[in-house]
């Protein structure tokens, strides 16, 4: 939650101001979790991590860790002075709910969707239910035996799969080093599971058993249970994950990550098969350009279109798509197949392999018409043609980055000619 999200909250709202380095942070962060479930629909419980918001935490007082604000509407922050305990949490948050605008009250109030009762009855019955959430008889979440059934899409990693799936992986990974009988670990165990669920298809989070896996807990240096790791663009540097061990820490976590290691943009040169495939095969789609032979463009011709593709690339690094070059006339079916070669070099095609599709480039091959085509392409693409056949990709040698070769043929004076006919004729 941002911090203006706080601001203009029409419920109470607990912030707590901690440093991932703090002891006393970690040792709270249990209590934290639970006191969000219990106050789940009565208050909006939230984190701030001090040491990345370095000015928030001035401009709110914060001197030491963790601090927990209360932000009630229409009041100035409070601080919470109690024990760190679930209780007291919970009833100093309540306190402040029944002290807030009747406005908000009432929103609160009418926010219990599954309880039918008058403004009057509505402090009471609050107080009754989160007695019965601090006594386990109610939960105030999803949980139940629908959310105990449901699968985890967290992958079970060890040290036959770890490098395939995770090092070689251009992925984000987050994974959890657990041993089984770590207290710790089982608590984080449901909060890992709903934040894998709930990033699914975004980032991938995986756990390693470290009582069977020693050798894995050895490579990475793991010293304590649960150890967090995230694998972002350099996978060889891991970096710790010390935040909250909720999940809603952890999935907010994983999509910053994510903004923060989208892998580099490539445009690669199509030398085979397998480049096509890898790159082709499976994005949404395909960009293909076919620039000028060498002895044509020179290394330097062909640099500039080179960085001219990457600069587009960079621009759409968040979308699904790919970049692929060859030069002309090594890629003959493929040309064959999208109409290239009879208008000249470069040229570029936006290519679906999946839907059989194709689409040339018709304007200049200039930085402002090949953006603007990408982005007609990613909305659905203009004058889109059917590709008649699977193109045959032929297997060649990758540019060597230098300017072509002549390769001069042996020639042969007047004088060596005649003399080879007079001696034939002698």
């Amino acid at each position: 939650m941002e911090l203006w999200q706080v601001l203009e909250s029409n419920r109470v709202v607990l912030v707590e101001f901690f440093a991932p380095w703090c002891g006393h942070c970690q040792a709270l962060t249990p209590t934290w979790e639970k006191a969000a479930t219990v106050l789940k629909g009565v208050a909006t419980v939230a984190a701030l991590d001090a040491d990345a918001h370095q000015s928030l935490a001035q401009e709110y007082g914060i001197r030491g860790f963790p601090t927990i604000k209360v932000f009630v509407p229409g009041k100035p922050p409070v601080d919470y002075q109690g024990a760190r305990e679930i209780k007291p949490i919970a009833e100093f948050a309540f306190q402040q709910a029944m002290s807030g605008p009747v406005l908000s009250v009432r929103r609160l109030i009418y926010s219990f969707r599954s309880f039918k009762f008058r403004y009057r009855a509505g402090g009471p019955m609050i107080k009754a239910l989160l007695k019965d959430r601090l006594s386990g008889k109610a939960t105030g979440g999803s949980g139940g035996s629908s959310g105990k059934s449901e699968p985890s899409a967290s992958i079970e990693l060890n040290s036959q799969n770890f490098d395939d799936l995770v090092i070689k992986s251009k992925e984000l990974w987050i994974v959890e080093f657990f041993a089984p009988w770590c207290g710790h670990c089982k608590k984080l165990a449901p909060e890992w599971k709903k934040a894998s669920n709930s990033l699914k298809g975004k980032v991938k989070l995986g756990h390693v058993d470290c009582d069977a896996e020693k050798s894995l807990m050895s490579r990475f240096n793991v010293k304590g249970f649960p150890t967090i790791l995230v694998f972002g663009a350099d996978k060889d540097s891991p970096f710790p994950y010390e935040g909250p061990r909720a999940a809603g820490a952890i999935e907010s976590f994983a999509l910053e990550q994510l903004e923060t290691n989208v892998a580099p943009p490539e445009v690669t040169e199509l030398t085979g098969p397998d480049v096509m495939e890898d790159k082709c095969g499976s994005a949404a789609i395909c960009f293909v350009a076919f620039l000028p032979d060498i002895l044509d463009s020179k290394a330097e011709g062909r640099n500039k279109y080179l960085e001219m593709l990457l600069s587009v690339s960079e621009k759409f690094k968040r979308s699904p798509y790919s970049y692929v070059w060859a030069a002309a006339g090594k890629q003959p079916d493929l040309e064959t197949s999208v109409g290239v070669g009879g208008y000249g070099y470069p040229a570029l095609v936006a290519l679906n392999v999946k839907k059989g599709a194709y689409a040339p480039l018709k304007s200049a091959f200039g930085l402002e018409q090949i953006t603007e085509f990408v982005r007609d392409a990613g909305r659905g693409g203009k004058g889109n043609l059917p590709l008649e056949k699977t193109p045959e990709i032929a297997k060649t040698e990758p540019w060597d980055g230098k300017d072509g070769e002549i390769i001069e043929e042996d020639e042969f004076s007047l004088e060596e000619l005649m003399g080879e006919s007079d001696s034939s004729e002698d």
